[in-house]
């Protein structure tokens, strides 16, 4: 804040394509960039002040300031700050500070012995004025706009109440880590522009029996006070688990907290103006009660974000940062399939960390492609300078690409490398998922038998080129994972000769005499050697039938072996190039 404190700004009489040429022709002293505001605060070098409004998302004001060395400064709040406003917070925080020293003072340690056991220690994080809205939150915008309902729940609610409608009570984000939950949940308290009292569920959890419910209490007579609200209590399945599951019956102080918070839930009154939000990403573990009518009424599922959605994520992450005029995030979106929104925001904070490493002014399509293969594939570590090694690796890694190529597309195939990552043997073979089933959650059996035959194409190529005899463990955790796969198809899905059962009862509880102390295996001797050798023979089988695909490619196998130990890195366009008239389906 270079200059803010000291001058303040009129209204713009010029123009956003005006701002662009000023900074060209030298004209500018300083800016001051708000790119959630979307404007700037502008200082002439005739000492003229200006405030100008810019395009949603601009990177041409970084570049432009940063060619013609414009002193810039990137401040990415919402709300306008001052000398004053600072000051006042200052004095009352000294005059906190002083409270609370006082009420110390005055309060003996007998006393707060004899009466503090019960007091609420839970972290209650209470924000007046939320500052994320809608646009900060890309990628689901099935979910932004169940929940941009309750806003009208909020602001509105005898809209609803004269016609009967009863507003809900409890609201239930569902998804795996990293995709929203917490940032939705505030992006409606921003909007609605109410209170967001936050807290995580583990808080509630104590050693002695009713403090939690105590917590529980403290928490729900704060919101009312704060009426209307919302309160937001995060991974609620640390609470919320089905009662009278685990070991010897279960938990009382985590069951008396989750009997509590029931009743407060259920125990609102009409028109309180209070909304509950808990998100969670293990929802097959609640109790029914919570998720009951009543309580929980809405489930609204937070999912991985499609390839429009990571696109959006990448460009509100990179607000701030300067991108090279070359970077293409719909490129960047398509190679990270699978994605969360918090995998795409840690990939352009280690992309601006790589640029600053370098000492570089623009985030360019190396330093991205440098911070994914650190998220994706680890940390390089010691380079291998045993040449039968490098071979060795080499073939394997080749194998695994040709055999994918030829059972998914040479598409599939992102990156293949010699150079050790940590948690590795060697080196890596990078595959692109595939975005219809993670966006679906369906998988065929034929798609998991090409998932089998790719990891067990590495062991294959060493045998082909090695001989049997001369294999090495290089391939071990390919062949773990291939037995997992297979496994789970004979024993999970269905997907064999034997049948379609079940042996593995997935999500049932442990209670006392059965689950972990079942001595006994419901399945007859006969059956379970029938899924031994099932399991045996769909691996072998797949071998097999790597070694055919490779045996038709050897030829292919050969040359990318030599480019790769030449190259040490084939990334997709060159594996492309050098398959795409020589691959044998």
């Amino acid at each position: 804040m270079f200059f803010k404190s000291k001058f303040s700004y009129s209204n713009s009489n010029s123009s956003y394509s005006d701002l662009l040429l000023d900074i060209d022709s030298g004209n500018i002293e300083a800016i001051y960039f708000y790119p959630r505001r979307r404007e700037t605060d502008v200082l002439y070098k005739n000492g003229k002040k200006e405030r100008i409004p810019i395009l949603y998302n601009d990177q041409l004001i970084l570049e432009k300031a940063t060619e013609n060395k414009v002193e810039l400064t990137i401040n990415n709040s919402r709300k306008e700050s001052s000398t004053a406003n600072s000051f006042a917070s200052l004095g009352l925080f000294l005059i906190f500070l002083v409270a609370i020293i006082l009420i110390f003072r005055s309060t003996s340690k007998l006393a707060s012995r004899a009466f503090g056991f019960g007091k609420n220690k839970s972290k209650f994080i209470i924000i007046e004025d939320v500052e994320t809205r809608f646009d900060d939150v890309a990628g689901v915008p099935e979910a932004a706009a169940e929940l941009k309902e309750l806003i009208t729940f909020l602001k509105e609610p005898k809209k609803y109440t004269d016609l009967g409608a009863k507003v809900p009570k409890g609201v239930l984000l569902v998804g795996p880590p990293g995709t929203g939950k917490t940032l939705l949940a505030k992006a409606i308290a921003g909007e609605s522009g109410v209170p967001f009292v936050s807290i995580a569920a583990s808080e509630f959890v104590e050693l002695f029996v009713g403090i939690g419910a105590s917590r529980v209490r403290d928490l729900f007579s704060q919101a009312k006070a704060k009426s209307p609200c919302i309160i937001f209590i995060d991974e609620i399945d640390s609470i919320g688990r089905q009662r009278g599951s685990g070991i010897g019956g279960g938990n009382d102080e985590r069951e008396q907290t989750l009997n509590q918070l029931l009743t407060e839930l259920d125990g609102f009154a009409d028109n309180s103006g209070i909304i509950v939000l808990a998100a969670t990403n293990r929802p097959d573990i609640l109790d029914a009660a919570l998720l009951r009518p009543g309580r929980f009424d809405r489930k609204i599922e937070v999912m991985l974000p499609d390839l429009d959605g990571r696109k959006k994520i990448l460009s509100v992450h990179s607000l701030s940062k300067p991108l090279s005029k070359n970077v293409d995030l719909g490129y960047w979106a398509s190679r990270t399939v699978g994605f969360s929104g918090a995998d795409l925001a840690n990939l352009m904070n280690e992309s601006a960390i790589h640029c600053a490493r370098e000492e570089s002014k623009f985030i360019n399509d190396l330093h991205i492609e440098n911070a994914l293969d650190k998220i994706t594939i680890g940390l390089r570590t010691t380079v291998i300078s045993s040449p039968n090694m490098k071979k060795i690796i080499a073939y394997n890694e080749v194998g695994r690409a040709i055999v994918s190529a030829v059972k998914n597309g040479i598409d599939s195939v992102d990156k293949i490398t010699i150079l050790p990552r940590a948690g590795t043997l060697g080196g890596y073979t990078k595959l692109n998922p595939d975005e219809d089933v993670i966006s679906s959650g369906l998988i065929s059996k034929k798609l998991l038998l090409s998932k089998i035959e790719i990891a067990l194409a590495g062991r294959a190529a060493e045998t082909i080129v090695f001989g049997e005899n001369e294999i090495t463990q290089c391939s071990i955790n390919d062949i773990s994972y291939a037995t997992n796969i297979v496994r789970e198809m004979v024993t999970k899905y269905g997907f064999s000769i034997i049948g379609p059962i079940s042996i593995v009862s997935e999500g049932s509880d442990v209670f006392l005499g059965e689950g972990l102390f079942r001595k006994k295996s419901p399945f007859a001797e006969n059956t379970c050697s029938r899924i031994d050798k099932e399991i045996i023979n769909i691996s072998k089988v797949s071998l097999r039938n790597s070694m055919d695909i490779l045996n038709k490619n050897r030829y292919l196998l050969d040359k990318l072996v030599d480019i790769l130990l030449n190259l040490e890195t084939i990334d997709k366009k060159k594996f492309k190039k050098e398959t795409f008239d020589f691959l044998n389906v």
